[in-house]
Formats: C-alpha cells, sequence, structure tokens
C-alpha cells in the first residue's frame, strides 16, 4: 500500500521560507516521478513543482519559479519542497503526489497522479 504524508506547513508572514517534506513508502521510490500540488478555495489542484525519479529533470509552475526548489532523497524515500519569498497568494493546502510506477516524464495535471498524500496547509500573511 503507497501511503504519502505531507509535513511542515504552518502560517508565515509575507517574504518568509517554508520547507514542506513528503515521507513515501509502500513503493519504488527512486522509480516514482514526485509532485507537489496546492489547491486554494474554490480553485482547482494546480501542479507547483515536480522532479522525476532520479531527480535528473524538474518542472516549476511559472508563479513558483525562481522561489520554490524542489528536491528528493531517494535514499531517505522523501521528497521536499523549499519555499521563499512567500506571498499570501501562495496560501493552500498542499498536497504531495506520485503518478502511476513505471512514468519518467513529468505529468502536469492532477489526473495523471493516483497516490496523493492528506495535504498540508500552508498560510501566508500580508
Amino acid at each position: 500500500q503507497v501511503t504519502l504524508v505531507e509535513s511542515g506547513g504552518g502560517l508565515v508572514q509575507a517574504g518568509g521560507s517554508l520547507r514542506l517534506s513528503c515521507a513515501a513508502s509502500g513503493l519504488f521510490f527512486s522509480g516514482y516521478t514526485m509532485a507537489w500540488f496546492r489547491q486554494a478555495p474554490g480553485k482547482e489542484r494546480d501542479i507547483v513543482a515536480a522532479i522525476t525519479g532520479n531527480g535528473g529533470s524538474t518542472f516549476y509552475a511559472d508563479s513558483v519559479k525562481s522561489r520554490f526548489t524542489i528536491s528528493r532523497d531517494n535514499a531517505k524515500h522523501t521528497a521536499t519542497l523549499q519555499m521563499n519569498s512567500l506571498k499570501p497568494e501562495d496560501t493552500a493546502v498542499y498536497y504531495c503526489a506520485a503518478p502511476p510506477g513505471g512514468i519518467r516524464s513529468i505529468p502536469r495535471i492532477a489526473s495523471g497522479y493516483n497516490y496523493w498524500g492528506q495535504g498540508t496547509q500552508v498560510t501566508v500573511s500580508s
């Protein structure tokens, strides 16, 4: 059984930083692309960043480029999202996700992922 557990969310002032972590179990971790999505109230769940299994390729949404960094530690089965220069519009529930195994590309939409964590709230105050 695949389990993804996020941690590290919280309340931060604009301009601050947070570090989200996703601990994965029940899958051959290095064989899976890992992604972070976010969903604000009344909005769709959108991709924020993703990284391929070997870490060789990453994707960032335009809104977070140069501010967020995704990384992974295959030995520890964890994926991390470092978020700097946070803005109030970054406020959302952040989800860790993985697509079906064997996919080497980075799906850009939520329907391309079938494993999800429970989410962690990130709130950025102005």
